[in-house]
């Protein structure tokens, strides 16, 4: 469960002030999977670093008493002087994984080959992607965040990636942003709209598929 107690985000930028919640209160609760519309700049990017802990609010308290992850498939937060293979078993170890466990799934799921033993800045996009979401997938996450990215790589790639996403949600619950109502359809079933600096909650996807498409007509 994650829980939002009077939450206050804003940046100020060239004289401007933008707000991306404005003392908002609200719970996401276990068991559920909660689908996150709102239209452009909104801020939904912000609300997931926010619910991750890689953002802090100005004011008020985010709760977590889950293991949440990342954002799927992020790789910000991997240090690019490490090889893959260091950046695999410090991140295990952080999390308190079986270190040859999770380097052994993660060489096997993002097919790098010797580039797991290259500087993690040699990677291209598509390798860095492989590696993030690989290592997401290897570690026992009870909540999964998800910004827009539910596959990378080519086709077969992203089969083995919701296949093995599949395999998560048996265990794990997911906060998903995603401009697709059809994804959203398929993963969630309660919606969230951010608007305003305001969380709107809905008991379905559909009514929030609603007011998004109300707010960006």
């Amino acid at each position: 469960m994650i829980r939002l107690e009077e939450v206050f985000k804003y940046y100020r930028s060239h004289g401007h002030t933008k707000v991306i919640l404005d003392h908002v209160s609200m719970e996401f609760r276990s068991g559920n999977n909660y689908g996150i519309l709102g239209i452009n700049g909104a801020g939904k990017s912000t609300m997931m670093k926010l619910l991750a802990g890689t953002e802090m609010p100005n004011s008020g308290r985010v709760h977590r008493d889950a293991r949440i992850s990342w954002p799927l498939g992020f790789s910000g937060g991997l240090h690019g002087k490490m090889t893959g293979r260091e950046n695999v078993m410090f991140v295990a170890r952080v999390y308190g994984q079986d270190v040859k466990r999770v380097v052994d799934f993660v060489e096997d799921f993002a097919e790098i080959g010797a580039y797991m033993d290259v500087p993690f800045y040699h990677y291209s996009s598509g390798m860095a992607q492989r590696l993030a979401f690989g290592l997401s997938m290897a570690v026992d996450f009870e909540v999964f965040l998800i910004d827009e990215v539910t596959a990378v790589g080519d086709a077969r790639f992203q089969r083995r990636c919701h296949e093995e996403f599949r395999k998560r949600r048996s265990k794990a619950d997911i906060i998903m942003v995603s401009h697709s109502a059809p994804t959203l359809l398929e993963y969630c079933n309660r919606g969230v709209v951010l608007a305003h600096g305001k969380l709107h909650l809905f008991n379905s996807v559909e009514d929030a598929i609603e007011l998004y498409n109300r707010l960006n007509a």
